[in-house]
């Protein structure tokens, strides 16, 4: 089997992150006892159900604010040239949600962009405004940066990912989270397979509770490698148990971003499709559970790691064309890349 080029494996990580969120889009919010008994475990795409709190009439195959958001942040990468001003970031997530409110959507922003873009509103600062931001809206829409920013880089990279972060979630829990989702989508990109990327994932994730306000909670990369740990062994029936209950499904960064690297180590190498299909039947915060989690194993595995008809659900259900993100982010990786090695070296 041929090894997937650079492009097919940034192709995957953002097809995959919105083949997981679109998976996860009508199990997220419920109870594990809901999503057995309504949909058992997710083999496919699945309409929201009538009485969804947030996705009801949703058809099968649509995404949510993981994936609309995580493609704002790739537009303004590509128009900021690679670098993201956080007023500007402000104001474009303050005008998804109006958009999103015309639309007649109940999916709009959460607890801590709310929160962070009501006070730039006000007149706080960026830099005070995301100070008590710990949830996982950072991690789930950093995908593109992950993408755009070369995996040895990891100072660039870093800094990158509190650009796209820290005027909504500017804490050592959201920042540690944020980063390692993003390394683990550029060493992906690079050429990782999955065991190296999770490790570059949790470097990252040591390396980004630097940064931010110190906010209480249980430290990420130390979460990840607990999970790890309690995984070691079990049964696959019992997996899906263990990571709903000790890990956590939870909109709390310590809980999903862990649960997202253990739904990895729990498939392997070859299961970028496998790994959306058990986040999304996890419940809680499936939705950013699985787009996390397909993000990483795309960009390890490829595009062709998820079918067919996969890829066209989704690019059909949501008129979605990636490709060219996909391409003008790689430019700016390659850019990044010419401008470091020009200065005689990364780090």
């Amino acid at each position: 089997m041929t090894a997937p080029s650079e492009l097919d494996r940034a192709r995957g990580a953002l097809y995959g992150l919105a083949i997981g969120d679109a998976l996860g889009m009508p199990t997220q919010l419920l109870s594990p006892d809901e999503v057995d008994h309504r949909f058992g475990s997710i083999t496919w795409f699945q309409p929201a159900p009538d009485d969804h709190l947030i996705a009801a009439g949703l058809p099968a195959g649509h995404i949510t604010d993981d994936t609309e958001q995580a493609l704002l942040i790739a537009r303004l990468l590509i128009d900021s040239h690679g670098r993201i001003d956080p007023l500007t970031l402000a104001k474009a997530l303050a005008d998804w949600e109006r958009d999103m409110m015309r639309r007649g959507s109940l999916d709009l922003l959460g607890p801590s962009t709310q929160r962070a873009i009501s006070a730039v509103a006000a007149g706080t600062s960026v830099e005070e405004a995301g100070r008590f931001g710990d949830t996982n809206g950072a991690a789930m829409r950093v995908t593109p940066v992950g993408i755009a920013r070369p995996a040895d880089d990891s100072a660039g990279l870093l800094q990158a990912v509190v650009d796209a972060s820290g005027v909504t979630h500017n804490t050592t829990l959201a920042l540690a989270g944020a980063s390692a989702v993003a390394a683990a989508v550029s060493a992906g990109v690079e050429g990782a397979g999955l065991d190296e990327a999770i490790q570059a994932g949790l470097a990252a994730a040591r390396a980004g509770r630097n940064y931010g306000s110190w906010v209480a909670g249980a430290d990420v990369a130390a979460r990840i490698e607990a999970a790890f740990a309690g995984m070691h062994g079990l049964a696959e029936d019992k997996v899906i148990q263990f990571i709903r209950n000790v890990v956590g499904t939870s909109v709390a960064t310590q809980e999903s971003v862990p649960a997202a690297f253990a739904v990895l180590r729990a498939v392997g190498e070859e299961g970028a499709w496998n790994a959306c299909l058990l986040a999304a039947s996890l419940g809680g915060d499936s939705d950013t559970i699985a787009a996390i989690a397909g993000a990483i194993a795309g960009a390890c595995q490829g595009i062709g790691a998820f079918p067919k008809d996969a890829l066209d659900v989704v690019t059909t259900v949501n008129n979605l064309e990636l490709e060219p993100v996909c391409d003008q982010l790689l430019r700016l990786r390659w850019e990044f890349r010419r401008g470091a090695a020009a200065r005689g070296g990364t780090g």
